[in-house]
């Protein structure tokens, strides 16, 4: 889960991952559907140490830090990738963004079972839209720790393709990053039965 953006578009004194949506930090949404995909282990990339603190306690999950967040969504896949390269038990990454609430645990399932499935590479794609979350084989770490920029795993998929995977009916990919899309994302939640929360 990448959460080490400056939220620079969104403005505002608090880091855009604590900002509260329907009562509960932004961030949280998606940690929650990260865990509830019962894929492990969950990492978290901050760089803020506010957000830091407020994922203590958040569950199963490991905070990483990305020290140089200036450099780009590039940078937190890297931090990422780093913390697990030594675990040989982990074959591929699946990413996932900290300010995309409304995607569910669901899309994170579908996209890792493409990896069972022999993809190196596969993208969540809603309404025939390209969205997150992507899988990124170990495969191509390497290659992806030498991006650079504010782009991550979309360049891979330029240059080696990528499996499409629907995930209609498994949420939104909806990015908050302005307070306008936030309110549009609360209004959606507020709308959730229980079941769907």
């Amino acid at each position: 889960m990448l959460a080490a953006g400056r939220g620079v578009r969104f403005g505002g004194d608090v880091p855009k991952q604590l900002v509260p949506v329907a009562g509960r930090p932004l961030v949280v949404y998606a940690v929650d559907a990260a865990i509830e995909s019962g894929l492990s282990p969950v990492v978290i990339v901050v760089s803020d140490t506010q957000v830091e603190a407020a994922l203590r306690g958040a569950g199963p999950v490991t905070v990483v830090r990305n020290a140089a967040p200036e450099r780009g969504i590039s940078s937190s896949l890297q931090s990422a990738l780093r913390a697990l390269e030594p675990d040989d038990r982990v074959d591929g990454v699946v990413v996932g963004l900290a300010d995309q609430p409304l995607v569910g645990a669901d899309a994170y399932r579908r996209v890792a079972h493409a990896y069972d499935d022999g993809a190196q590479l596969a993208v969540a794609v809603y309404d025939g839209v390209r969205g997150n979350p992507v899988l990124v084989a170990r495969e191509h770490w390497v290659e992806a720790l030498a991006l650079t920029g504010d782009e991550g795993a979309r360049v891979l998929m330029r240059r080696r393709g990528a499996r499409e995977v629907p995930c209609d009916g498994t949420g939104d990919p909806t990015d908050v990053d302005t307070p306008d899309a936030l309110a549009a994302v609360e209004a959606r939640l507020a709308q959730r039965r229980p079941w769907e929360s």
